[in-house]
């Protein structure tokens, strides 16, 4: 079965979806998207990632593109058309389309697009040998809270960490703190098993799997600290880990040219990875 796609009010197979040459997202990179984990079919976390999308929208100024009952059937509706299981489910909305100028057209519908494919979730023998990552700096503008398409800086690092071997690049602001990865939230644990990520603000997208995380560690009993932390502390800290909805909780064994703990996935890494997984696949349930 062909993947199919939603645009615009229309399914169709997704080798022929098409939007406008001057869709505002193709000119502008006027618009906000979100990306959704399905296990066993149903979607993970799904009204925290809708509301997340109303927060970018309403901070761009762009009008939904219909009230959330309507959307809700539309992500279900692509789901079982795709047959999907495990993988996920890609939104996107744009300003729309409209003569290519800077300030907001008038009068204009807000452009939306749904996506859906295949993915493989993790399993632990998998994740053991954990990835590297390098750290960069930070060269984002200053809301990087809103989730929009304009993601220039991030694609440009995560093709550096790429041609270094690196599974992922950390973002370094200027005072020496880590802010986040080019698509994750970053993570360590401290030598006396405190977990550490930076806190939400316009710095860093308040990730949906991080916040997941953040409440199965409190679930646990595990001592969680919301704050900064920088790179050298990283580099020397019992373990370190990225969380996404395409990355689910991921340790990391090296930063830069440094081994973190033993070289391997730590205790705590894989124990909020089993933790994550058993959730989505409950909620699924």
């Amino acid at each position: 079965m062909s993947r199919i796609a939603y645009v615009n009010g229309r399914y169709c197979p997704h080798r022929e979806a098409r939007v406008h040459v001057e869709d505002r997202g193709y000119q502008f990179a006027d618009g906000v998207y979100e990306v959704v984990l399905v296990c066993r079919g149903a979607m993970v976390d799904e009204a925290p990632h809708l509301d997340r999308l109303d927060r970018s929208l309403a901070e761009m100024r762009i009008r939904p593109p219909m009230a959330r009952g309507p959307l809700k059937l539309v992500l279900r509706e692509v789901l079982r058309r795709n047959r999907l299981c495990d993988g996920l489910i890609y939104l996107q909305v744009t300003r729309g389309v409209a003569r290519r100028d800077h300030p907001f057209p008038a009068g204009v519908a807000p452009a939306f697009v749904v996506t859906a494919k295949r993915l493989a979730l993790p399993d632990q023998e998998g994740s053991l040998a954990g990835i590297s990552v390098i750290t960069i700096p930070d060269i984002r503008w200053k809301r990087c809270d809103i989730k929009t398409i304009s993601l220039i800086p991030n694609v440009l690092g995560k093709q550096m960490a790429r041609e270094s071997g690196a599974g992922e690049a950390w973002q370094v602001a200027e005072d020496g703190t880590v802010t986040e990865g080019t698509s994750t939230n970053a993570w360590i644990v401290t030598g006396e098993g405190e977990l550490v990520t930076r806190e939400t603000g316009q710095a860093i997208l308040a990730g949906v799997t991080r916040a997941r995380v953040i409440a199965l560690a409190r679930a646990h009993g595990l001592t969680l600290h919301e704050r900064s932390f920088t790179v050298e502390e990283a580099k020397s800290a019992r373990e370190a880990f990225l969380t996404s909805a395409t990355s689910f909780v991921k340790p990391i064994t090296r930063i830069d040219d440094r081994v973190v703990g033993n070289g391997i996935a730590g205790s705590f890494s894989m124990q909020l990875l089993e933790a994550y997984l058993d959730h989505a696949r409950g909620g699924a349930a």
